[in-house]
């Protein structure tokens, strides 16, 4: 056989096997939506991204073994509520007004949640676990969830994923969308405060020679902005951020302690996905693993999150649909905020409401090419957890273009106000090269980038942080 008959004998192969994912899909009707999401966890902590000397997460392996996991999947915003309220509205952060922790309300008339969407397209519709929305979970007629499996903060995630396991055992009519939403590794927040883990201890730390290693860019990076040079001291002056004393011992050991938390949220999702097996609907349900943010784990000496460092912004993304979705990886550029509502709306064959600015990742994941051609995504943030820096407060806020090899960042206050950073050659992010004038070219494309956005979507802030730059 030669070069060309082999290939055309590849090809029709491929074929044949995407028709036959298809028609399996077609055959199994509209699947269940089972969500599963866990709190402050970076995309690479799990054993199937870096092997099982020092994590082991068979639960979320098994996922990874079934589906694909998409290796630059990025939060909208890198902290809590806003990260949940795009996920669950499909909007960014800059349309909903949700950028910090906030008690604010939503118009959910102008932006539905996931929940609604999927009620009225026949779903029976649960979630159970953490909440952090800014929608009364009370008051279903705001969030579709018609079934709430509330926290019992004295059981920890167990507390979540039992309520879960429950809705999933039901009887259903009709297809089902379940979210299981987890509390830890978020923690480590706790443990580097040394206060007791509201979910359960996880035992001493070993000496740290037998902890993780330090991160390599466990440094602070060249020619960082000013603001990030300042929150850096906000943080570590604020009694929430308490790691500015860290030697490497301790923060090695913080790797441990955060490993640690990992496994045991992996536990429970192992609990959920064992229930889905022995009720007999695996093969019928999608399953999409994700966080809603990371952590920074010693990376530039920081820990927790909001700042838009990998560690902190890019997140586990697995979609998994037995015997329809391809086991592999993928590096699309992926924004979970705005990319999930559609991509399950896609899976589960209902129209999408119109507004919402992602892409499905459906094909991508069955291992089929995507029609949707994306040069870059767009993450925001709003750095307000500091504490008082020379009797000053800063809360500045920032964006973020993360294209195929660049990350560009800007931000609203001081003189040097923006970072580039070759991810190809520098994925640690330990240089900024926006004042390299071999960079210009990319600068002032990615400048381009994200005018283009912000006019597009309405992003007045963005486009006066772009004044006077350039």
């Amino acid at each position: 056989m030669d070069r060309r008959q082999f290939l055309q004998s590849a090809g029709a192969l491929a074929a044949v096997t995407t028709l036959s994912t298809e028609a399996l899909a077609k055959d199994k009707g509209r699947p269940n939506i089972l969500v599963i999401m866990t709190d402050q966890q970076f995309a690479d902590a799990m054993s199937c991204a870096i092997g099982k000397k020092y994590i082991d997460t068979p639960g979320m392996d098994s996922l990874a073994a079934t589906g694909m996991r998409f290796t630059r999947a990025y939060a909208a915003n890198p902290i809590c509520v806003p990260s949940r309220t795009a996920m669950f509205t499909g909007r960014y952060p800059h349309e909903t007004g949700i950028q910090t922790n906030t008690r604010n309300q939503i118009d959910v008339k102008k932006f539905p949640c996931m929940g609604t969407v999927f009620k009225q397209a026949g779903y029976e519709t649960g979630y159970t676990g953490k909440w952090h929305l800014p929608i009364p979970s009370k008051d279903s007629s705001l969030h579709g969830f018609d079934f709430m499996g509330y926290t019992d903060k004295d059981r920890g995630d167990f507390g979540r994923a039992k309520p879960g396991i429950d809705f999933i055992n039901q009887k259903h009519k009709n297809p089902f969308l379940l979210v299981v939403s987890l509390m830890n590794p978020h923690n480590i927040c706790q443990w580097a405060r040394g206060e007791k883990l509201p979910d359960g201890p996880i035992g001493d730390p070993p000496p740290p020679d037998k902890c993780p290693p330090l991160k390599p860019n466990h440094g602070h990076p060249q020619n960082e902005t000013d603001i990030i040079s300042l929150m850096r001291k906000s943080y570590h002056a604020s009694s929430m951020f308490p790691v500015s004393g860290f030697d490497g011992d301790k923060w090695r050991q913080f790797s441990w302690a955060y490993y640690r938390m990992i496994e045991m949220v992996d536990a429970e999702i192992a609990k959920v996905l064992d229930a889905l097996r022995r009720s007999g609907q695996e093969d019928n349900t999608l399953v999409v693993f994700l966080s809603d943010h990371g952590d920074c784990h010693g990376a530039h000496r920081w820990n927790q999150k909001t700042v838009f460092y990998d560690e902190s912004a890019r997140v586990p993304l697995i979609v998994s649909y037995k015997g329809v979705t391809q086991t592999g990886i993928s590096d699309r550029l992926v924004q979970t905020g705005i990319d999930l509502i559609p991509t399950l709306c896609d899976y589960a064959g209902i129209d999408r409401p119109d507004a919402l600015p992602g892409i499905s990742l459906k094909n991508i994941a069955n291992g089929r090419k995507s029609r949707d051609k994306r040069q870059y995504i767009v993450v925001s943030n709003k750095l307000a957890q500091g504490a008082p820096v020379d009797g000053v407060n800063p809360a500045p806020d920032g964006r973020m273009i993360r294209s195929d090899r660049f990350k560009y960042c800007l931000y609203d206050q001081g003189k040097r106000r923006e970072s580039l950073v070759d991810m190809q050659n520098d994925p640690g992010e330990m240089t900024n090269q926006a004042e390299n004038p071999a960079f210009a070219k990319e600068l002032t494309r990615h400048r381009g980038y994200l005018s283009k956005h912000a006019k597009k979507t309405g992003d007045g802030l963005a486009l006066t942080m772009l004044e006077g730059v350039g």
